[in-house]
């Protein structure tokens, strides 16, 4: 290797490192960060800087550690049901506004108008929020489901639409849909199961909860 390509190994652990920093998820700063101090050693033994090798060697083993724990750990996860117009809930929806409307521009919160309104516990702390409203008596209209930065790693959309879709069909209904406001919501939520083109509104995407 000559001395312009061990510079460019050195220049892409640094954009590779700052790119880290700017994730919201745990999960994603963690992988990003490893690639990073897994360059940053290899260059730092290459130019024969030990201190940078060995130091940055040592935040690649940190990083598999705490990854290994996201992955082997137990995460606990429940539903909690509030009434629309709960003080918590409009406090937390006007905490995360901003953040919402990235993802929900058209959102505007209605309690009258919400047949669920529930919270989505992760080991007893909030990480996210399921607005819904009837869209026929045997479908369920998905208004908002929003999860908070640091646990937007697909647990909490699987938990609500994969493990507990009873909890959904022991209410009486048969599907769910939404209307997907933004191109990472749609992505979303077709990754979650839902179908579009299984109503009449071929806007919708749907997923079914009796097969």
């Amino acid at each position: 290797m000559t001395i312009i390509t061990y510079e460019w190994i050195g220049y892409l652990a640094s954009i590779v490192i700052a790119t880290s920093m700017l994730m919201n998820s745990l999960q994603k700063l963690r992988w990003i960060n490893l690639i990073g101090a897994i360059l940053f050693s290899c260059y730092g033994f290459i130019i024969g800087a030990l201190p940078v090798g060995i130091l940055n060697g040592f935040i690649v083993g940190i990083d598999i550690y705490y990854l290994a724990k996201m992955y082997a750990g137990i995460d606990y996860f429940r539903l909690l049901e509030v009434r629309s117009d709960n003080r918590y809930l409009e406090a937390f929806l006007e905490f995360h506004h901003k953040d919402i409307i990235r993802f929900f521009p058209d959102f505007s919160f209605k309690p009258e108008m919400n047949k669920i309104s529930m919270l989505i516990l992760k080991n007893m702390s909030v990480a996210g929020v399921i607005l819904a409203h009837e869209y026929d008596n045997k479908t369920l209209m998905i208004g908002l489901d929003y999860v908070i930065p640091e646990y937007r790693d697909q647990k909490p959309g699987k938990f609500v639409y994969t493990e507990n879709l009873y909890y959904f069909s022991k209410l009486g209904y048969e599907k769910l849909c939404t209307q997907a406001q933004s191109k990472k919501h749609d992505a979303y939520m077709q990754r979650m199961g839902f179908i579009r083109g299984l109503s009449d509104d071929h806007q919708l995407l749907v997923k079914r909860l009796i097969f």
